[in-house]
């Protein structure tokens, strides 16, 4: 059986299980907010380390807990390094402080063979790569019983015709499976070569109402096919493919728009936690359900 080793354990989130539980504790947000849709197709979560973004990403779990009870996650993924095209990791587990996640290997199977021409089963595409990885142990805190589909997603032209595929093998299945996306938004500073508007509180507003609400917007308006151009001029997303691939499988899964349940950047976080924003050098973190 293959087994995907985690590869940013005690760095992106804790080691332990025990260590794992304490911090999912500490980041629980409040009630998810009350005008949800009755049943939610699709989210997009937030990837950086879970002192940061793990509370935004909880926040989708619990809004879309509070619906319903997927039997199965279909985990579009950020792709930070170069990949041949879409990759699907079609079986056997990821490997995780709270345990196995176990790939659902039917839902996969199907997926590959009825859109050949879009994804590829190529488990080593997903090595190097942590945007799925953080997901996995808060959604076996949140849904203890649920399998996944790893789907690794580059920001090309197509990654919206990958969602719109997987939408329509998981309709004609009627398939109990709900399409997570994972991205940061704007990384901004000279650290990572974009600083548009200088540094301080003027560059972190900029980031807030202009870049990342683009983004934001156009993801709560189901725009896929434009999100990677978006990303691309932007600067506003560094996982647009899978941006492009959950839009696209929200609206053929019957979604109209989607619902703003958490934002915030590095540099809140951190003015929350020491009274101090870091505002020369920050990333932006949106958590969205349709």
């Amino acid at each position: 059986m293959l087994v995907r080793e985690p590869i940013v354990a005690g760095q992106f989130y804790p080691a332990t299980r025990d260590a794992c539980l304490k911090q999912i504790a500490s980041l629980a947000p409040d009630q998810p907010p009350d005008d949800l849709p009755e049943r939610p197709v699709a989210g997009i979560v937030p990837h950086a380390g879970w002192s940061f973004s793990g509370s935004t990403a909880l926040a989708v779990l619990d809004a879309v807990r509070a619906r319903r009870s997927p039997r199965s996650f279909i985990l579009f993924g950020a792709v930070h390094r170069p990949i041949r095209g879409a990759a699907v990791f079609a079986s056997g587990v990821w490997q995780t402080p709270l345990g196995p996640a176990q790939v659902d290997e039917r839902l996969a199977g199907e997926i590959l063979a009825r859109a050949q021409d879009l994804l590829a089963d190529d488990p080593h595409a997903h090595e190097h790569e942590h945007s799925i990885e953080v997901q996995l142990p808060l959604i076996q805190n949140r849904f203890p019983d649920a399998r996944i589909v790893p789907i690794a997603v580059p920001p090309s032209s197509r990654a919206h015709d990958v969602g719109r595929a997987v939408a329509q093998v998981v309709r004609s299945l009627d398939a109990d499976a709900f399409c997570l996306g994972s991205t940061d938004l704007t990384h901004y500073g000279a650290g990572y070569g974009f600083s548009p508007r200088g540094t301080g509180e003027k560059a972190l507003r900029w980031v807030r109402d202009v870049n990342d609400r683009r983004m934001v917007d156009l993801m709560r308006r189901l725009d896929a096919e434009t999100a990677v151009d978006e990303a691309g001029d932007r600067m506003n997303a560094c996982g647009s493919g899978a941006i492009a691939a959950t839009l696209a499988a929200a609206r053929e899964l019957g979604a109209e728009s989607g619902r703003l349940v958490a934002y915030t950047t590095s540099a809140d976080v951190m003015r929350e936690r020491t009274g101090h924003a870091d505002t020369d050098f920050f990333v932006g973190y949106a958590g969205l359900v349709f």
